[in-house]
């Protein structure tokens, strides 16, 4: 491989995630959160309860500003805050049905956009996208995984 193709799939890629950044502002235009709420309902959709420093740490945010967002999310009923059964002390962010049920909606049009797109692709395309993208999420992280 030569550091050209690296150059190449690297900008490929940043280019990608910025399109799919931009649709998904677009479709959660249609929706009642905002884009770092979206955000923090699909690492709480995707991992469950979490503490607002654990929230803070996956959004790289101050946990000031998560408090903040989270505040706001609780009083649209998309989340709650719940004492853990183990420590008192601890209160976690637990995902509510309306949460639930907005971030399945976003995700589901995002999907839908990205259908739309790969209907231009072949069968082979689709499969061997797929499984490139599945690998290369797995290497990148088994090197973060060995980084730590």
């Amino acid at each position: 491989m030569s550091h050209e193709q690296v150059e190449q799939i690297e900008r490929s890629l940043r280019m990608v995630a910025d399109i799919v950044k931009q649709k998904g502002r677009e479709i959660l235009t249609q929706f009642p959160i905002t884009p770092p709420q979206f955000v923090a309902l699909q690492w709480l959709n995707e991992y469950g309860d979490m503490t607002i420093g654990e929230l803070s740490t996956k959004m790289y945010l101050a946990c000031s500003t998560t408090t903040d967002l989270i505040d706001r999310m609780e009083k649209n009923e998309l989340v709650e805050r719940v004492r853990d059964g183990q420590d008192r002390r601890v209160v976690r962010i637990h995902l509510l049905n309306k949460g639930k049920i907005i971030i399945n909606e976003v995700i589901k049009k995002r999907q839908q956009y990205l259908e739309g797109i790969l209907k231009n692709f072949s069968k082979d395309e689709v499969d061997g996208l797929e499984r490139n993208l599945h690998v290369l999420h797995s290497e990148m992280k088994a090197t973060r995984v060995n980084q730590s």
